[in-house]
């Protein structure tokens, strides 16, 4: 048994024959009873010791233990009479006792240390001793090392010094010393110690009776000695320098990481926004009509939408293409993308009127019920009203531009002072727009899913409205509303639809990011991402199964590759166990060789002999070529048998494990595209949240946002599945605010320690290391499209720094998904500037004479190209078109049809009324026309 396990097992003994008050044991009378009790009072003696140092008794405890069945009875027993259950005490239980109470630190020769809580609880006092801490334990190392080499420092501890030792004196004889003789030579060595360390020869010297003698006074005014607390000390000389700190553990934190002296920067970002930040210069400007602010509520609304597609009803579409339909300002073209996003929106927020009596999903603010005439009064009308005054008069001399000068003046200022019911300044006449039809409010409008003719501006109006209620979205509502039912236009649907066309793309997406975040709220979109996380566990519990699937068939592999190697013959070595031949390239080989040999001898056979002057030793010559012939056929015949031969029983058992290792290695590699499918659909169900790849040196966080809840692409069966991208880019978002503040915008004093350990403050290493592009904080957006920039991204990223390493192993995982993805998207706006072109030069003149031709109606939008093929699978229409009617409503359609009013026809011929065949209605068949 080893010293170690026999300690523990005296320890575990130790506890295992101890008992306390409180527990329950199990008493053995002197008659053999064993009786269950439980400890009420326990009494240790400690042992006796005699004079001459001899043990009288050892300790030993008395228990009063309670009786479980007699409890007026109680037992006085020692430990040889009490014991506890097997199960309640064991070396098991202990070890976990102390792994839950005790802790100590990751380096070695830590000591243990009781735990905060259990510290707190029994007030134990957990401050380790200055000797027993990492510092001292390393400097006793040292020490340690030191001293076994030689190595001091010139102090009074070099009296320990093994230069300065002295060899030990022995005695003469073997005899043994008697403990005076050793004490004299301790003497006589103590006193040459002294000398030497003194330098002085007369130091310490021995008296005549070996005794030592009286040490003279020491010369402390000599100048190569120093005096520390009386003791003399000599001049160190020649130490050495102190050793080097230990290399840092990488990674650690980013900035810690000194500068690159080599001028090398992050790779120029490119903005979507024309407004750049400032100290920017980037190789491309961005869009001129896109605010900064914008740019972050395009990517989410786009996000959202894709990402909740199925719910929405919608097909998956290009951030390019999003961008495009956006930006339409024309009221001649119908964009089919535009106006279905906001149909599918809206329909989640109301249900129809048949669908739960077209129940609002969401919660809406409550606002004021607005007077009769739309323009607000007074709520107190017992009160008199304030007489207005009287507008002054036009002076007498006025001309008519004058006056109308002076009634744009009037007007202008009444908008300023426009007053809604609550005393309150307007912005607006959304009210009024709302309920421009009585009894016909934006709800109304969308439970009857009136969307056309642009009725669905007029719902997103009223709803807008609503929201406007909502204190904190208060200011955003009134600047949105302003835009589309302004003070100066007239209170009528017609105006917010021209308004919103001729409206830009900030205003429209703040609208969107309203809608969308409405939607997040709605039951539908809840239960959507309960299942998603349903589905999510049922999936990592395939994969789990499928990995141990796969570990088994390893194991087995490991197996058959053991036998292979056993029955694989010596003259054949073995080849890596990863790996086989699967093809046999010596018999490739012979099979080559019998091919040319053949050609060869076809070729010989067909010569003809040579009639002219027969050479020298041309006999010779035949023979050889003859011989040679016979042994390659001689070969041959030998190959074929060998071939022919019936394989041996190893043979046949080898090939079995060949076939065998095959098989499994077929079942391994299914099992791993099954572990990789599974991952995919872990991916497209992880909808609740939008994972970053990671954050760089400056906290910047970047973006792909394909790998979120969607396929890489969009949906494979969506109309523009054939663009084979979805965003196609990087996207980089500045630091938030609190990273801003607390690692790159430091305090004063700490921007002086920074400056003085690198050479410049955080901002300046920003400055310079991003190069000319930056983004400074969460508001602003860029991007890369470009697959070298992404290389020279990765190649910047340093792995020794703890947010880069994790940043540059998820770009290089990722890296062939995306530079696919961004050539696509190259590939998709060459094709679209190619288009743009083409719709841009000038048509040729085109012969109407014998058939017409249609000039376009406009330039060719890419967007336009989208078209809602999930609505019309699953729904059988659009969004924005009313579902077929059903029923009786479908007959009366129908019944409505037959009877239809020729158009008026140019020659001024007079309308009648026709029947289903065409033929004029008599009086008969008008006679119930009311």
């Amino acid at each position: 048994m080893k010293c170690r396990e026999f300690i523990q097992l005296m320890q575990v003994q130790e506890f295992r024959d101890d008992f306390y008050p409180g527990e329950d044991v199990t008493v053995t009378l002197d008659n053999g009873d064993r009786i269950s009790g439980s400890i009420r009072e326990k009494t240790k003696f400690p042992e006796l010791y005699r004079n001459d140092g001899t043990m009288e008794r050892k300790a030993f405890a008395r228990y009063f233990v309670r009786l479980q069945h007699q409890p007026d009875d109680e037992a006085l027993v020692d430990e040889e009479h009490i014991s506890r259950d097997r199960s309640t005490f064991t070396k098991q239980k202990l070890r976990s006792f102390i792994k839950n109470t005790v802790t100590r630190e990751g380096w070695s020769g830590a000591p243990w240390t009781v735990k905060p809580d259990i510290a707190e609880t029994y007030r134990i006092n957990t401050q380790i001793p200055p000797e027993l801490t990492q510092e001292a334990q390393a400097a006793q190392k040292k020490a340690n090392v030191s001293f076994k080499r030689g190595e001091f420092d010139g102090t009074i501890l070099d009296f320990f010094s093994p230069m300065n030792q002295l060899p030990r004196l022995k005695p003469k004889g073997g005899k043994k010393q008697n403990a005076l003789e050793v004490a004299h030579l301790q003497n006589i060595q103590f006193a040459e110690y002294q000398r030497a360390l003194a330098g002085n020869p007369a130091f310490g010297r021995v008296g005549p009776q070996g005794r030592l003698g009286q040490l003279p006074p020491f010369p402390t005014d000599h100048p190569g000695y120093l005096m520390t607390n009386g003791h003399p000390i000599i001049a160190a000389k020649g130490q050495p320098p102190p050793p080097r700190p230990p290399p840092p553990k990488y990674p650690i934190e980013d900035l810690e990481l000194r500068p690159e002296r080599n001028n090398s920067h992050r790779p120029a970002l490119r903005y979507l926004s024309g407004d750049v930040p400032a100290f920017c210069y980037p190789k491309k400007a961005g869009f001129d009509g896109i605010s900064m602010e914008s740019v972050g509520s395009l990517l989410e609304t786009w996000n959202t939408l894709n990402v909740y597609c199925e719910v929405f009803q919608l097909d998956s579409f290009t951030f390019d293409d999003y961008i495009e339909a956006l930006q339409l300002t024309t009221d001649t073209l119908r964009c089919e993308l535009l106006i279905e996003i906001h149909c599918a929106i809206l329909k989640k927020l109301v249900n129809d009127v048949n669908d739960k009596n077209g129940q609002v999903q969401v919660s809406l603010p409550q606002l004021p019920e607005p007077d009769s005439d739309g323009l607000g009064s007074t709520p107190d009308d017992s009160k008199v009203p304030t007489p207005t005054p009287e507008p002054e008069k036009p002076p007498a001399r006025s001309t008519r531009s004058s006056l109308a000068k002076t009634e744009a003046a009037e007007l202008k200022e009444a908008d300023k002072v426009s007053l809604n019911s609550s005393g309150e300044p307007r912005y607006h006449r959304a009210p009024e727009i709302d309920r421009s039809t009585r009894g016909y409010d934006w709800k109304a409008r969308c439970r009857k899913r009136d969307f056309s003719d642009g009725k669905w501006i007029v719902i997103v109006v009223g709803l807008i409205n609503q929201l406007s209620g909502n204190p904190r979205l208060k200011l955003l509502c009134d600047d949105v509303l302003s835009k589309l039912a302004p003070l100066d236009k007239e209170a009528t649907p017609e105006t917010a639809i021209s308004q919103y066309i001729e409206s830009d793309i900030n205003t429209r997406v703040r609208i969107l990011q309203m809608l969308c975040t409405l939607c997040l709220e709605t039951k539908v979109i809840r239960t959507y991402m309960e299942d998603c996380n349903t589905t999510m566990t049922d999936y990592r519990k395939d994969r789990i199964e499928v990995q141990r699937t796969r570990k088994a068939f390893i194991e087995e592999l490991r197996v058959l590759h053991d036998e292979r190697k056993a029955l694989q013959p010596e003259s054949n070595p073995p080849s890596p166990p990863p790996e086989l031949a699967e093809i046999d390239d010596s018999k490739m080989e012979i099979d080559g060789e019998e091919e040319a040999d053949e050609d060869v001898n076809m070729d010989t056979e067909d010569e003809e002999p040579h009639q002219g002057r027969s050479l020298r030793r041309a006999n010779d010559r035949a023979a050889q070529r003859k011989k040679k012939q016979d042994e390659e056929k001689e070969r041959k015949e030998r190959i074929r048998a060998e071939k022919a031969k019936k394989p041996s029983k190893e043979e046949k058992r080898l090939e079995k494990v060949l076939k065998k290792i095959e098989d499994i290695k077929e079942k391994i590699k299914e099992c791993e595209e099954e572990v990789a499918t599974i991952e995919n659909d872990l991916r497209e169900a992880d909808c609740p949240r939008t994972r970053c790849l990671g954050k760089d040196r400056f906290w910047n966080r970047y973006y792909w946002l394909e790998r979120n809840a969607m396929p890489y692409a969009g949906l494979p069966d969506s109309s523009t599945a054939d663009a084979g991208f979805a965003n196609g880019c990087i996207w980089v978002q500045g630091p938030d605010d609190l990273e801003r503040q607390g690692f790159i915008e430091l305090s004063q004093q700490e921007n002086g320690q920074y400056h003085r350990a690198f050479g410049m403050s955080v901002p300046e290493r920003k400055m310079r290391e991003e190069g000319p592009t930056h983004v400074f904080t969460a508001r602003q957006w860029a991007f890369y499209e470009d697959a070298d920039d992404l290389d020279e991204l990765i190649a910047w990223l340093d792995i020794r720094g703890v947010r880069e390493i994790k940043l540059r192993k998820e770009l290089q995982a990722q890296r062939e998904k995306i530079t696919a993805h961004m050539k696509k998207r190259e590939e998709y706006l060459a094709d679209k500037e190619d288009s743009k072109s083409e719709s841009s030069e000038p048509t040729k003149r085109v012969s109407t004479r014998n058939k017409s031709h249609e000039e376009p109606t406009g330039p060719q939008h890419r967007c336009f190209k989208w078209k809602n093929l999930t609505a019309l699978k699953e729904l059988g229409h659009l969004h924005s078109t009313k579902p077929p009617l059903t029923g009786r409503a479908a007959a009366k359609a129908k019944k409505a049809a037959a009877v239809t009013i020729v158009e008026e026809e140019p020659e001024g011929r007079q309308t009648r009324a026709t029947n289903r065949k065409g033929k004029p209605l008599t009086r008969q068949g008008s006679r119930y026309s009311f």
